[in-house]
């Protein structure tokens, strides 16, 4: 399977798993957005909020990175990645704008997972046409 493209029949679990990464990537991204600014502010100038900021975003964006991690692997996990898909996400977490990117492509597989979920039910449910 190629990086970019796109799983189907994905088992429920493993959709949710890509729903709880993705929904975790903006706002790490954000984090880190924030944080970078502030920690050049702290030691490239004397502004006294600066390291004031860093103190707050730090901790912020450290949670927001390991919760993101956490759910990177069960998501490995569950939606059985191929190291290289699993490494590209890793590597869209420690870029600036990669959670972006990121939730541009779990959405896509999200609902990748989602269409083939409903086509599964769709299949095996008998139909209420018939009658």
């Amino acid at each position: 399977m190629a990086i970019l493209e796109t799983p189907s029949g994905l088992p429920p679990k493993a959709v949710s798993a890509l729903r709880r990464l993705r929904l975790t990537s903006v706002p790490e991204a954000i984090s880190f957005l924030i944080l970078l600014p502030c920690s050049l502010l702290k030691w490239a100038t004397d502004i006294g909020w600066a390291p004031g900021a860093v103190k707050v975003m730090g901790p912020i964006h450290g949670v927001l990175f390991l919760i993101y991690v956490l759910f990177w692997l069960d998501a490995w996990y569950r939606n059985k990645w191929d190291r290289n898909r699993a490494a590209l996400y890793f590597v869209l977490s420690v870029l600036p704008t990669g959670g972006f990117f990121a939730d541009k492509m779990l959405r896509k597989e999200e609902e990748a997972g989602v269409i083939a979920a409903r086509a599964r039910k769709e299949q095996t449910s008998p139909s209420a046409v018939n009658s």
